[in-house]
């Protein structure tokens, strides 16, 4: 039911719409809806009568929605622009950057340490300096995982900026 504004040529609820004159074609869409909902049970025959009779009776798009407004939701949908994410697709990307990040921090321990400890052992065995090169690579594995909620929001913030930018060089998105 969400989708069916999207029967009509020029969404009526519109405010730069509602002083368009109504098709025949946007009556029917209404007159439809009517007879869906007086086979529903939602309308009485006294009611269908009345408002099919409206609806032959309107001359503009704008009185439309007043006939319809118990029976469909008023408010309209948010339309995303081709290509655009959602939020919560914003928030999974978002996530799983934090999580690509987290795991090269671990993996770049390993390499690290394997690494340096190997060329201590294969040299000098002197002082072991490689600890320090290790708990570097550790501090900066604790910082990335602990810092999870900052991160993300970062990631959203970035991956909703570039996505507005992109919308706006392709021209579906206003300035801001």
């Amino acid at each position: 039911m969400t989708d069916w504004w999207s029967g009509f040529e020029r969404d009526p609820r519109d405010a730069g719409n509602a002083g368009l004159r109504a098709s025949d074609a946007d009556r029917e869409v209404v007159r439809g809806l009517l007879s869906e909902a007086f086979a529903d049970g939602r309308l009485d025959r006294d009611e269908f009568d009345e408002r099919a009779d409206l609806v032959l009776r309107t001359r503009t798009l704008g009185d439309l929605p007043p006939i319809v407004r118990d029976l469909v939701p008023m408010t309209p949908a948010v339309r995303r622009p081709a290509g655009a994410m959602s939020p919560d697709e914003i928030q999974a990307k978002a996530l799983e950057r934090w999580r690509n990040d987290r795991r090269e921090a671990f993996f770049g321990l390993l390499f690290v340490s394997a690494v340096t400890w190997t060329i201590w052992v294969a040299t000098s065995r002197g002082f072991p300096w490689p600890a320090f090169v290790t708990i570097a690579a550790l501090m900066n594995l604790l910082r990335v995982a602990t810092s999870r909620e900052q991160k993300v929001a970062e990631n959203v913030r970035y991956l909703e900026k570039k996505q507005a930018k992109e919308l706006y060089k392709r021209g579906e998105l206003p300035p801001s």
